[in-house]
């Protein structure tokens, strides 16, 4: 559906038609009619899938220019979120002159002051700043007609149920609520049971929690190897743009000392780290300037960030729905996606339960060999090579190459430049520290069929691809825990098993000219 077929004003269309898009995705062709409706949406959808336009464009549409009261709340979970949506709001709404503020922990509560004076329309903010600003008298919400709950299921695990059901106190009875949500478990229900009228529910299938496009695989290892299992899959996948999640904050303290000492463009964020430096790490991941992004599931909430092409699980996320966000990452606007889960013997009980959500079946896939990761390091080095000859001024060295190749052979010359240009991984020896392993979890065999097809195609491209907190970081990992909440880092690790695992998939690299 286009989104001239709408009924969206022009001021609107026009944003849209600057942002390049014509055809609404699937979550904004079933809400925006029903938000412009009056009606209450609880709507099933990950970060990726065009939902902040989806609420949105209605909501900007709905805002009475001639009143100055925040009329749109929009109470997201993460401050990078929060900003995220605050900016897509203002490009949204820049031609009708919709004022749009955010607030978040972490930043200067005065300066949010000062702009709050400026009469926005439309308010975002994370849960405990908005309260803060409420209890301050500085965000008063009598105007509201419309408040939106984003990434429910993500406030939900940081442990923001009491201050969502606090803020919604205080809105007035009569207005429209919308929830998005990339999961629907009985809390998130039962909040919409309390504080929505008649919703009308827009659910993705089971089978859509996971993006067709992904391919998903998993790698039994043991934790002591997992490390060196990693960076040779890297070799040979070369993924563009890769996130990989760790358990804690140390375990992605760690990788990410380990992924720099071996020379990968690599950065961690997690919940000890200013508010400053997480901005710049990630820029400079959204810029291209890092490769490996490695986060904690709290740090990586609500981060939409286009172009992420792999998605490595380090660690097995404990919850099940924790895996359903973190891939969501990957394979997003019809762009193909990988996701690689390590594991231990001892979880595969946690893999299975996995399995049984999302209903697709994870391919086992054989560790790289040394030998197959370093030829995938000699096809980035050709590249490299490439593009060194592509842009360089090599006029004034034509009369010192002459003399070397009068003292070397062009073969010696050219091992030598492949040679500056591959690293050897073994030369650095990296150690990371066992955590405790996950409470044990019973294993149980999925009832369902490969939704792959199963088969044995083994062929992979360069890229991988089959070939055919909230508040002041001084308040915890889940930020915002002032109530001594669960630890959004979580604790437990691996046990040092693993086992044969048949069935498992070689590697044929190929030569990719896009990786």
């Amino acid at each position: 559906m286009k989104f001239s077929e709408l009924n969206l004003e022009p001021d609107l269309l026009e944003a849209v038609e600057r942002a390049g898009f014509t055809e609404a995705t699937p979550i904004q062709a079933e809400t925006i009619p029903l938000v412009l409706a009056g009606d209450d949406v609880l709507g099933q959808a990950q970060t990726g899938t065009g939902k902040t336009a989806a609420f949105g464009l209605p909501s900007l549409q709905h805002v009475d220019m001639d009143d100055p009261q925040i009329q749109t709340l929009i109470i997201s979970p993460t401050r990078e979120l929060a900003i995220q949506t605050q900016e897509e709001m203002q490009r949204l709404g820049a031609a009708k002159h919709v004022k749009v503020q955010v607030v978040y922990g972490g930043s200067d509560i005065s300066r949010q002051i000062r702009n709050l004076k400026k009469k926005p329309q439309i308010l975002v903010g994370t849960p405990g700043r908005l309260l803060d600003h409420i209890n301050r008298h500085t965000v008063k919400l009598d105007g509201i007609k419309t408040i939106i709950l984003d990434e429910a299921d993500e406030m939900l695990d940081m442990g923001f149920v009491e201050d969502i059901e606090s803020i919604l106190s205080h809105v007035p009875n009569q207005h429209q609520t919308l929830l998005f949500s990339a999961t629907m478990p009985k809390q998130i229900m039962g909040i919409a049971e309390r504080f929505m009228h008649d919703p009308k529910i827009i659910k993705i299938k089971s089978k859509e929690l996971t993006a067709d496009l992904i391919d998903q695989y998993y790698i039994r290892s043991k934790e002591f190897e997992r490390f060196d299992m990693m960076t040779r899959l890297f070799d040979v996948q070369n993924p563009k743009l890769a996130l990989i999640f760790g358990r804690t904050k140390r375990r992605v303290d760690e990788l990410t000392k380990g992924l720099q000492a071996r020379g990968y463009k690599a950065e961690g964020i997690h919940g000890d780290l200013t508010q400053q430096k997480r901005m710049s790490v990630l820029r400079e991941f959204k810029s291209g300037e890092l490769q490996f992004l490695v986060a904690t599931d709290v740090a990586a909430r609500g981060l939409d960030i286009s172009g992420v092409t792999h998605v490595y699980n380090y660690d097995i996320p404990q919850d099940p729905d924790g895996y359903v966000h973190r891939i969501g990452r990957t394979g997003r606007a019809g762009a193909a996606g990988v996701s690689v889960t390590f594991v231990a013997g001892s979880e595969m009980g946690y893999l299975h339960a996995i399995e049984d959500l999302t209903r697709v079946r994870m391919t086992p896939l054989k560790p790289a060999t040394a030998k197959e990761a370093f030829r995938g390091q000699l096809h980035a080095a050709y590249a490299e090579v490439d593009q060194l000859i592509d842009n360089a001024d090599l006029e004034r060295f034509a009369g010192p190459a002459q003399e070397l190749l009068e003292k070397y052979t062009p073969e010696q010359l050219a091992a030598a430049l492949l040679r500056s240009q591959v690293k050897d991984p073994s030369q650095v020896p990296v150690h990371i520290a066992p955590e405790r392993p996950l409470p044990s979890r019973k294993v149980s065999k999925p009832h369902y069929g490969n939704k792959r097809g199963g088969g044995s195609r083994s062929s992979y491209n360069r890229r991988g691809d089959r070939s055919h907190g909230d508040r002041d970081r001084s308040r915890g990992e889940r930020g915002g825990d002032s109530r001594g909440r669960r630890s959004g880092s979580g604790n437990g690790g691996s046990r040092h098993q693993g086992g044969n695992n048949g069935g498992k998939r070689n590697f044929t690299i190929r030569k990719n000219p896009t990786a």
